[in-house]
């Protein structure tokens, strides 16, 4: 298992060239912000999946305008040059403005529940046929598409070797899929023992992943090698937030676990004994704190040395979309409709809107809009 993954490409360079190449290419962490600080790529903001903006949340949002998209919206948005995309229900990805007005639209034919990847001006999202197509952003042209044998459910993250890009994005065929970003020709495939629901975070060079068969994976990019699996639970729904070193995750059995990653190694578990309900959602990360909702309906701020809980608030319903956090504040939406800002030291909620149907997906934040799809079809921003 620790060997399977296949390399369809076998080019080798010599030591010195990509060492060359590394210190040259700052392509390892190819989601950041463009200069202005304002770009949402991909559904937690940046490859670790942190789940954090470099500009302020708007403290007392107001709507700003609605979209009716037909259809149960439980991709998350994503932001590039002042155009939301979003995946809908009814199989239909969506380009809007900043004041949403319809840019294009294009048919994917099936129903899409994962968010969309936005590099070098192209979106790449995957649909439940298990298709995934890059988009060019201006105008919604289809490019490529490649074929995956199950449902695409996952986000897409992207890294470089220094010498082209490469997504990769998980399918319920068992499978990690590694493809040319340019051209959509499928690389290699990592092999899972279960489906792969998560998105995978990326840092050192390392892909990291939970998956539905309870383990942490972890795949060495440069060189082609699965490493050891990390058994976690019984079942990960969830996507891993990374920082030096370390991976946070949260799984179906209401354990919440930091795995160090480079040694293989769990530093800490954490599980509320009275509930244990399950953790769908992803973590987002702000200096000593880790932010994760939970089925419960309760949003937590765990240490994240220790694991111990600092604060937890009650939010009403259950908590599925992850957490956005500025470093001030922790923006979260629940099942009920709820959307919420908390402050980040006391968990004591500042503002609330109640949009009436259920959230699912991760907000995007760009510069000083907030922007989120309901079950019930409606693409919401929010803004001073």
């Amino acid at each position: 298992m620790n060997n399977n993954l296949k390399k369809v490409n076998q080019r080798y360079y010599p030591v010195l060239i990509a060492l060359i190449i590394i210190a040259i290419v700052p392509a390892m962490t190819p989601l950041q912000a463009g200069p202005d600080g304002i770009d949402w790529k991909n559904y937690r903001g940046n490859a670790r999946l942190t789940g954090t903006t470099e500009k302020p949340i708007p403290s007392n949002p107001a709507a700003k305008w609605t979209f009716n998209a037909g259809f149960d919206l439980k991709s998350s948005p994503v932001i590039y040059n002042s155009r939301i995309v979003i995946g809908s229900g009814n199989g239909i990805v969506y380009c809007l403005s900043m004041d949403g007005k319809l840019i294009w639209q294009y048919e994917t034919g099936n129903t899409i529940e994962a968010p969309a990847l936005i590099h070098n001006n192209r979106v790449y999202i995957g649909n439940l046929q298990g298709t995934i197509f890059c988009l060019d952003l201006d105008n919604g042209r289809l490019i490529w598409q490649y074929e995956c044998d199950n449902q695409v459910s996952a986000a897409p993250n992207i890294w470089s070797d220094g010498n082209r890009y490469i997504i990769l994005v998980g399918s319920y065929d068992y499978y990690l899929h590694a493809i040319d970003a340019h051209t959509g020709e499928g690389l290699w495939k990592y092999e899972l023992y279960n489906y792969l629901h998560s998105a995978v975070a990326i840092e050192n060079d390392l892909a990291i992943f939970g998956g539905c068969d309870g383990y942490l994976h972890r795949v060495d990019l440069r060189r082609g090698d699965g490493l050891p699996e990390i058994e976690i639970a019984s079942y990960v729904a969830g996507s891993p937030a990374l920082d030096e070193g370390i991976a946070y995750i949260g799984d179906y059995d209401g354990t919440f676990t930091a795995v160090n990653y480079l040694r293989g190694d769990i530093l800490w578990q954490w599980t509320d004994e009275e509930r244990q309900l399950p953790f769908v959602a992803s973590p987002a990360i702000d200096g000593n704190r880790i932010i994760i909702g939970n089925r419960d309906r309760f949003v937590y701020s765990l240490d994240k040395k220790t694991g111990e809980v600092q604060w937890r608030t009650n939010t009403g319903s259950r908590v599925e979309s992850s957490a956005v956090t500025d470093g001030r504040q922790v923006l979260v939406a629940n099942m009920r409709g709820d959307i919420m800002l908390l402050d980040i030291n006391t968990g004591r909620r500042l503002w609330m809107f109640e949009t009436g149907s259920p959230v699912s997906g991760s907000p995007a934040i760009s510069g000083n809009r907030i922007v989120l799809g309901t079950s019930d079809g409606t693409v919401w921003c929010f803004g001073n």
